[in-house]
């Protein structure tokens, strides 16, 4: 199965020239869904890994699974405002803009190898931002995988120029 079958794409949204990648037919396609959680588990067979976080919104959806495959625990990063305990905070550059994006506190211990998980990494400034939050709170980002790449957008290369280990298991290049 090729998942560029099972992922939509929406042209000129949300504004014209846009073409933008909803993974949300992937994630109804039941074959598709279970072949994407299985490849994005696949690159950690022997790895440790002590937690996954996930990115707001769709980030739960796949590392909630993921999690559940790996038997570990989730910790979700959301948008400012939305968790009712203590937390860490982390801003990042939108195109007009900021944007900030928070963890628990407690979500993350001292060391722990944390695997990042979102459903397409575009320009990489929310992800930025979360390694930002998971190693000021003691976590070490072992990978970040996510379903789509954006390359043309640069932010798996502005990962990987950090040092972070980056899959994707689509690309859509010059689309």
């Amino acid at each position: 199965m090729d998942l560029k079958s099972v992922i939509r794409t929406i042209p000129d949204y949300p504004k014209p020239g846009i073409m933008f990648r909803d993974v949300t037919t992937l994630l109804t396609d039941a074959r598709g869904f279970r072949r994407a959680i299985d490849e994005l588990v696949q690159p950690l067979a022997g790895a440790k890994i002590d937690k996954v976080a996930g990115i707001e919104a769709r980030g739960f959806i796949l590392g909630g699974a993921i999690a559940h495959q790996l038997s570990v625990g989730f910790a979700p990063i959301r948008k400012k405002g939305k968790l009712p305990y203590k937390t860490i905070r982390e801003s990042y550059a939108l195109e007009y803009g900021e944007d900030e994006v928070e963890i628990h506190i407690d979500a993350i211990e001292k060391g722990e190898k944390i695997l990042l998980v979102d459903d397409l990494i575009a320009t990489g400034g929310t992800a930025g931002a979360a390694i930002n939050l998971l190693e000021r709170a003691g976590g070490e980002v072992v990978l970040c995988s996510f379903i789509v790449d954006l390359p043309d957008l640069g932010g798996a290369q502005k990962l990987r120029e950090r040092g972070m280990n980056v899959t994707a298991l689509v690309a859509y290049e010059g689309e």
